[in-house]
């Protein structure tokens, strides 16, 4: 069994795709990685709050009330007072019945579908959602069809072929975590209704990032109420852990019975409580780092653009560069980290054969004095390895 485990990490090695970790201790828009320090172009904290004194001190003050750890899971005697006030601040935020916190965004979706779908299911998932939602689709031993990414007249056909007796769950994610692009959700909930089908949306990287308190890309859509599930995480945008399901309250109590990563887990320590209680108020008033991280994200999207850099679909936060070839994304971040910038090298089966990239994330509280000065270095990187000329 180890020889196995060796080869298929060589195997690995051979085509640039083992993954190792890195010793990374965060300062906001600085990382220090094994040691050095370097300008953060990776993180996922769009809002900066993940350093924000709110939340810290709402952490501190949870864990000395209640402790480091839950000691059971929230069906047994995890379920702290922290959880009734988040949760109801969470619904009112989002605009549902109920809402219920989970302990990642990875196990929400995996859980969710796994519940609420079965072998009476077809579940329609677009072909470049997360591993979460496609381990969770694979778990729940539902029919899988996936569509062409936003591919809508794809997903139709899809629909049109399928025994109408089925159960049909469309999901997809709101923003694209490689590509920076979002989904064709008015179209999505048009076939959701044209079909008879739930829709399902992952928010993980567009909670706090879009809307006008940070409800989310449906709610910016103002089609949040034709979406049946609402799923996001509090640990990007919003800067603190853990993951949230809104929606009718049936909802909620079904998934409270039946979702098993929820279930058979224990509960989120109170630090990580008190600063979801504390980001959720405080995600709804940062209307100026929303647009700051907007107007920041247009800047340094359109000048890679003009250098000669291929972005992608991309025109959110999330800005790739795609540079083709595994090796060329492992060789670029490596440069980059030389010059003092930490971006990270996306390759397969991450992301599609041939399309490995360098995978940009801002932060609402970096400045364009500090993107140009990245920008220069990245041109510079990019004129070395020939991908721009």
């Amino acid at each position: 069994m180890w020889h196995d485990f060796h080869a298929q990490l060589d195997e690995l090695a051979e085509k640039a795709q083992q993954r190792k970790l890195y010793e990374a201790d965060s300062d906001g828009c600085f990382v220090w990685l094994d040691g050095k320090k370097l300008f953060n172009l990776a993180s996922n904290n769009y809002l900066g709050l993940a350093n924000d004194e709110r939340l810290i001190e709402a952490s501190i003050r949870a864990a000395r009330t209640y402790g480091a750890g839950a000691t059971a899971s929230r069906l047994i005697v995890g379920n702290f007072s922290l959880y009734t006030e988040a949760e109801a601040a969470l619904a009112e935020w989002k605009g549902s019945e109920a809402a219920l916190i989970v302990n990642s965004g990875y196990t929400a979706n995996v859980g969710i579908l796994s519940a609420i779908a079965g072998r009476d299911t077809v579940i329609f998932s677009d072909k470049w959602n997360h591993a979460s939602i496609v381990d969770g689709a694979i778990l729940s031993r539902a029919e899988v069809k996936r569509y062409r990414h936003n591919d809508i007249d794809h997903l139709e056909a899809l629909l049109q072929k399928t025994d109408k007796q089925k159960r049909k769950i469309i999901v997809t994610d709101t923003v694209f975590s490689m590509d920076g692009d979002i989904a064709p959700l008015a179209e999505l909930v048009r076939l959701k209704e044209t079909y008879g089908a739930l829709l399902v949306v992952d928010e993980a990287h567009a909670s706090g990032v879009y809307g006008e308190k940070g409800e989310g890309l449906v709610h910016h859509l103002n089609i949040a109420e034709q979406v049946d599930i609402h799923m996001g995480t509090f640990s990007k945008a919003l800067g603190a852990f853990g993951a949230y399901v809104a929606g009718k309250k049936v909802l909620i109590d079904y998934l409270i019975n039946h979702m098993r990563s929820f279930i058979f887990t224990t509960a989120l320590p109170p630090a990580a409580l008190g600063a979801i209680c504390a980001a959720v108020a405080v995600v709804q008033e940062a209307h100026d780092r929303r647009r700051q991280l907007h107007e920041l994200s247009v800047y340094f999207r359109t000048r890679l653009q003009a250098l000669g850099f291929d972005t992608g679909p991309s025109i959110t936060q999330i800005v790739p560069v795609i540079v083709g070839e595994n090796d060329r994304a492992v060789q670029f971040s490596r440069r980059l980290q030389e010059r003092g910038i930490a971006a990270v090298a996306i390759r397969p089966p991450t992301v599609p054969e041939g399309t490995a990239r360098i995978r940009f994330s801002l932060m609402a509280t970096m400045t364009k004095e500090q993107l140009d000065w990245a920008l220069v270095e990245i041109a510079e990187v990019g004129k070395e390895m020939k991908v721009i000329s």
